[in-house]
């Protein structure tokens, strides 16, 4: 054999790999390349030909095997195409077409099965997640360290929220994802030292924007954070030993061959991509079916204003009346009905609200041994048999669903509570909202009867003070492009009362300083499919007509989301449709006005568009306007202000 021939057989050999070791996205703007660097695997991304991750470490590490080392890539992974259709009315559209490019790339160590990475490569979207192979007498295993990194460019901005140290905050529940971001800030941090809570948005230079989440975690692992580093690299973290009161093990366990949950990368050159991604709702499947025909709806809730001494009888009767009036479906008793309600006038105010079409949510505390919050009922979430006796009963007096707040941990332990409570209240006809609790990763189509979840800096946080209020709009402008992009978000706002005490009067308690247009767009750019507004029953008489009749009408699903303009804490402006009518939501949380020159090609010629706007001193008014097509729409949002066009 000549050498010539030798060395021929070894250019094409080595090009050969080197093209099986890459991805494209179906239109082939998105790529992901495989490396092999000393046993070791490694990827990198690109967006029409602009370097969005650099070279990244893949691997896990094992109490049965060190999969990070010494592994070897066959020469032929597995390739085939992803094309799925699928509905789901409680996420941001109703109508999904997932097509997406799939490579298994497998790995032996010492001549054996060791470790597939699985890559889904979508447009804008790059997935990945590991399969591990049983390893000698080895049936199940520890997985210690996940190694999966995200190296971003020199130069990259970041948007990032802290993760809380353990049993910290309020009668020590955290984490639970209430920290404040952090805007534009360089690389090189971790937080507070323990890293950043999920989702993770970064600006890569003038290349484009990087969301970086996870999906499709269940009982079977724990969920992660991520890791800062320096140099730009940041990695996954499993949860911290402190939490849930150090009971529980950090490292999740899996059967052998197993699954990890999937790594998600949204990538764009402008925040589209990210805003209208559906890549957490893609990569999963529903877990069960639904025992019946879950209704998405609205409501209201008095603790928001009222707190916690007024979930009494008499102030719930009066909260019926007022989304019966409002045409709501439900009301959302808070902490404490227990005690200060007791069972027997609970099924009495669900007759009540059964005669005006309205149905109850009750909240409950997560209990067992993990905090040390207070409030009741508790000892009732926390077990099977006393938790499906307590469900049973909550199916006999037609309750639409719960409400279980204060869980404080990401342990595979915790998944599996969360789990299980939605299974057993799905057996018994309930949907459930989690409060105080963890992101949810793709649980809108794993779970039927999953409603939404907080895992954000919520509405409660406006009454409890001052500075919240002062930073509602940076943290509306900032939710919509990161926490609520991937999940669900039951922020409980929109509320119209000047202040936030029970007699709308001031020098009690926080002041809103936003309009009430700014409210109202908020109902719209804020995502859950339930939602219980922070509306009262003085709103009826006490804010403006207009306002009341347009929340009496919004919708909380919707069939379709587009991104217009924005920057994360300086102002958003996004549309939604609801069958073939257009909501167009913006806020601003600059202190200048913003002036906007808006192109709206959803819209047809000489559709009519009724506007709400704010005047400088954020006094709304309505006017009907004309939209002729190709105009663009000039548009005014003053300071802590908002806008609304609806056709």
């Amino acid at each position: 054999m000549s050498f010539k021939y030798v060395l021929c057989l070894c250019l094409f050999s080595f090009l050969n790999l080197k093209a099986q070791s890459v991805v494209k996205s179906p239109d082939g703007k998105l790529k992901v390349t495989l490396f092999v660097t000393n046993g070791q695997p490694f990827y990198s991304l690109s967006y029409n030909e602009k370097t969005f991750l650099e070279k990244s470490p893949l691997g896990l590490k094992t109490n049965v095997e060190d999969f990070t080392t010494a592994l070897v890539l066959k020469s032929d992974p597995v390739q085939n195409k992803i094309d799925e259709k699928y509905q789901l009315v409680n996420i941001k559209n109703s109508n999904v077409h997932y097509q997406a490019n799939q490579a298994i790339f497998s790995f032996t160590k010492e001549n054996k099965a060791a470790i597939d990475i699985i890559f889904r490569v979508s447009d804008n979207n790059v997935a990945f997640q590991y399969k591990v192979y049983p390893q000698k007498e080895s049936r199940s295993c520890v997985v210690q360290e996940e190694v999966s990194g995200f190296l971003l460019p020199e130069g990259t901005t970041t948007f990032l929220c802290p993760q809380s140290k353990p049993m910290t905050g309020f009668a020590r529940t955290a984490p639970s994802y209430e920290t404040s971001y952090t805007l534009d800030a360089p690389m090189g941090k971790n937080g507070i030292g323990e890293g950043y809570t999920f989702p993770c948005l970064f600006k890569v230079k003038n290349n484009g924007w990087v969301l970086i989440s996870e999906t499709g975690v269940d009982s079977r692992y724990c969920a992660s954070r991520l890791i800062g580093h320096e140099k730009g690299l940041y990695s996954i973290g499993y949860p911290m030993a402190g939490e849930n009161n150090a009971n529980g093990t950090t490292a999740p366990g899996i059967p052998l061959m197993g699954e990890t949950p999937w790594r998600t990368i949204t990538v764009g050159e402008t925040l589209a991509p990210i805003v209208e991604t559906t890549i957490p709702f893609d990569l999963v499947k529903p877990k069960y079916e639904a025992s019946k025909q879950y209704q998405y709806t609205k409501g209201s809730w008095s603790w928001i204003m009222k707190m916690d001494d007024n979930t009494t009888f008499p102030v719930q009767k009066q909260y019926i009346d007022f989304s019966a009036a409002m045409g709501y479906e439900t009301i959302l008793v808070d902490a404490l009905w227990d005690t200060q309600i007791g069972k027997d006038k609970i099924a009495e105010l669900a007759r009540y609200g059964a005669q005006k079409g309205v149905g109850l949510y009750l909240w409950y505390n997560s209990n067992g041994y993990w905090n040390d919050a207070p409030q009741g009922p508790r000892g009732m979430m926390d077990n099977s048999i006393v938790r499906r006796h307590e469900m049973a009963w909550l199916k006999s007096i037609d309750v639409k669903g719960i409400k279980v707040d204060f869980f404080g941990g990401d342990k595979q332990m915790t998944m599996k509570l969360y789990e299980d409570i939605l299974k057993d209240a799905n057996d018994f006809g309930l949907m459930v909202i989690f409060h105080g609790c963890t992101l949810p990763r793709g649980w809108e189509r794993m779970y039927p009867n999953f409603a939404s979840s907080e895992a954000v800096l919520a509405s409660e946080n406006l009454h409890f003070g001052q500075g919240s209020c002062d930073n509602e709009a940076t943290n509306a402008a900032t939710h919509t492009f990161i926490r609520n992009t991937v999940g669900s978000m039951d922020f409980g706002g929109s509320a119209l009362n000047k202040f936030y005490n029970s007699e709308n009067t001031p020098n009690k308690g926080s002041k809103r300083i936003t309009s009430d247009v700014f409210a109202l767009a908020t109902a719209v750019l804020f995502q859950s499919g339930v939602q219980h507004f922070a509306l009262a029953p003085n709103n009826l008489t006490d804010a403006p007509v207009w306002a009341i009749n347009f929340m009496k009408e919004v919708p909380t699903t919707w069939d379709e989301v587009r991104f217009l303009e924005g920057y994360p804490g300086k102002y958003a402006v996004l549309a939604r449709r609801k069958g073939t009518k257009w909501y167009i939501a913006g806020v601003n949380a600059q202190k200048e006005t913003l002036n906007l020159k808006l192109r709206l090609p959803m819209l047809v010629s000489g559709a009519s568009l009724t506007c709400y706007f704010d005047d400088e001193k954020l006094n709304g008014k309505v006017k009907t306007i004309k939209y002729k097509s190709n105009q663009e729409v000039e548009i005014k949002i003053p300071s802590n202000g908002g806008i609304l066009l609806i056709n």
